[in-house]
């Protein structure tokens, strides 16, 4: 049987591990931030020491599998995967953040065992993938003549029809779009990644939306 004071070290572990995730996933103002992350882990933690608790306080009266409740957590934790999705609209800028979610749970898990070597080096995989890899993930965009544009434009009707009917003139493909409300609705706030002909420029889409009707303000996002 574990010690109180094993179980507490591999919840505090859990709690550690798992912020560090959640405060990246914070600072980029993903769906699932801080406490999501920190819980999901504890979670997962926890449901590993009762599979533990129970294998040792029943082993002698039936046969157990301790992992049969951890596995339940790795299949189970793609609601909450499942909704940071559609929490990101068409974006599928959700997708890392539950990967990133099913990922903490496996760490809880891995803690909740004792398997602490493994925690510790998914969690810093983890987070190298997650800090890093983002950026050569822009730098590859760049390269691939994808630019990120903020749009902010009154709210009227088929504004969003008169923008894309912009950048089509330049045969320009819009391959994400996000929306945000300001002023009660006046406003829209229009976050596009667009891929661009090899001839046509940033300057150039940004031109040509400042040209469409209602439009207020357009800037790139490096």
């Amino acid at each position: 049987m574990l010690s109180g004071v094993e179980v507490l070290i591999r919840l505090g572990l859990s709690i550690a591990l798992s912020s560090l995730i959640g405060l990246e996933r914070e600072s980029v103002k993903r769906p699932a931030g801080f406490r999501t992350h920190v819980l999901v882990c504890v979670g997962s933690t926890l449901v590993m020491l009762v599979s533990i608790f129970i294998f040792h306080e029943y082993k002698d009266l039936t046969t157990l599998q301790p992992d049969r409740l951890g596995a339940q957590v790795i299949s189970g934790i793609g609601f909450l995967g499942a909704g940071t999705i559609i929490r990101e609209g068409s974006s599928v800028k959700g997708l890392t953040t539950a990967a990133g979610l099913w990922a903490v749970a496996c760490i809880g898990l891995a803690v909740g065992s004792g398997f602490y070597l493994g925690a510790i080096l998914t969690t810093i995989l983890v987070l190298i993938t997650l800090a890093l890899f983002s950026k050569v993930e822009k730098h590859i965009k760049t390269k691939g003549n994808y630019h990120n544009i903020k749009v902010t434009s009154a709210n009227r009707p088929g504004q969003l029809g008169r923008i894309g009917a912009s950048l089509g003139e330049m045969a320009v493909s819009i391959t994400n779009i996000n929306l945000e409300e300001e002023d009660d609705g006046e406003l829209i706030i229009v976050y596009i990644v667009v891929r661009a002909p090899n001839n046509v420029t940033k300057f150039d889409i940004l031109n040509n939306l400042r040209n469409v009707e209602g439009i207020l303000e357009v800037s790139h996002k490096e």
